[in-house]
């Protein structure tokens, strides 16, 4: 039984660890406005990343969807063939169509990376999701941080072109989608392919949350706690209204469809709910802004054609903080229930304000300061509010 958990645990971690670490992910503004791919800021800005946020949104519920019925593994594969012809099309393609087009395959990379954060459900006994949660969600920190600091180095001691930080990047993605081949392929999922027989009732409710709608955005995914539960023994809305018929069994696209329908209703029927998830869903979204547009600021103030800059110090410092704020928070002995708002509250107004500093004091180390504020807070909180 050991051995069925830590091999594909291991395997699901090796793959991870080679897909975030992107030494090329801190300046891709910078490579894509400087001289190899020689774009004004107007077309980065306006025409090339919007792209990656609306494929993105578009592919959110088919991939979903298409996650719990190819069960897991060949989604994983799909995004490491994502990132493999994202930097292949970053390095060679020119022109504007040619990076739009680069920008809708890493929105497929990022939609489906849904799979890596649940896959692991599938394979490994209930007992073991805590363990398998956190070394699955912390090797990404790792891995990110590592590319960051990679990607600074080189750039700040050795001199190296961008084109090599994305020459470096496609090696760890490859490495990545070569590894997912030999995940092994679960025999269950959470809709399509349920197991027969009697299912327990807190396996499906960590299930469920780890495949909540939280696990679609790219703020949920960075914290490493974020998939399950802090009382993992209260079932959540959506998994206490699965009824032991639907619980055996695999089920059609219609029936799948009318149980996530059942689903929607019995949980936002519930007020504190509604208003968590309002949140999440603001918060999501002006994360998701700011992280998308963070360099294209910093651009601004300082052009990387003139000076040095540190974005990949900045991105691991604010990763390892996260994390550690993220972690912290499980030995914090407060009642959430009774002060959880007022900490929500009061640390997006810490966000808040950090965000304001950043985009009127046009001073760059204000700005990288602001940012570390920004995002580690932002992954403090999501732990919160999970």
């Amino acid at each position: 039984m050991a051995e069925a958990w830590v091999f594909p645990t291991f395997v699901l971690c090796l793959c991870g660890f080679f897909t975030s670490m992107r030494p090329s992910e801190p300046f891709i503004t910078a490579y894509l406005v400087g001289p190899d791919k020689n774009l004004t800021q107007k077309e980065v800005f306006n025409e090339v990343f919007p792209v990656w946020t609306y494929s993105y949104l578009v592919l959110l519920l088919p991939v979903f969807l298409a996650t719990d019925f190819l069960r897991y593994k060949p989604v994983i594969i799909l995004q490491g063939a994502s990132l493999i012809i994202t930097y292949l099309m970053l390095m060679y393609a020119q022109g504007l169509m040619a990076t739009q087009f680069m920008e809708f395959f890493y929105g497929v990379s990022t939609a489906t990376e849904i799979a890596y954060y649940s896959y692991i459900y599938s394979v490994v006994d209930s007992a073991q999701y805590q363990k398998g949660t956190s070394y699955c969600r912390s090797i990404t920190l790792v891995g990110y941080t590592v590319g960051s600091v990679t990607g600074q180095v080189l750039v700040s001691l050795a001199q190296v072109p961008l084109f090599y930080l994305n020459a470096i990047t496609l090696t760890s993605v490859t490495l990545a989608f070569v590894t997912s081949w030999f995940l092994p392929m679960p025999n269950k999922s959470l809709f399509f392919h349920q197991a027969h027989g009697c299912v327990d009732k807190k396996e499906l409710t960590i299930k469920a949350a780890g495949l909540s709608p939280r696990v679609l955005s790219r703020a949920a995914l960075e914290d490493p706690e974020s998939k399950v539960p802090l009382n993992a023994e209260e079932s959540p809305p959506a998994a206490q209204h699965v009824k032991e018929g639907q619980a055996v069994g695999g089920g059609g696209l219609l029936e799948v469809l009318r149980i996530l329908w059942l689903d929607l209703l019995q949980c936002y029927s519930s007020w504190p709910l509604l208003c968590w998830s309002v949140w999440w869903a603001l918060s999501t979204c002006g994360y998701l802004q700011v992280i998308n547009y963070a360099q294209a600021l910093w651009e601004e103030v300082l052009p990387s054609q003139d000076s040095d800059i540190y974005n990949g110090c900045v991105e691991a410092i604010s990763t390892l903080l996260g994390a550690v704020a993220a972690f912290g928070v499980g030995y914090v002995k407060i009642s959430w229930k009774d002060l959880g708002e007022l900490v929500l509250c009061s640390f997006s107004v810490v966000i808040a304000v950090a965000v304001y500093i950043m985009d009127t004091v046009r001073n760059i180390w204000v700005c990288y300061v602001s940012y570390v504020v920004f995002r580690s807070t932002h992954m403090l909180l999501i732990t919160i509010a999970t």
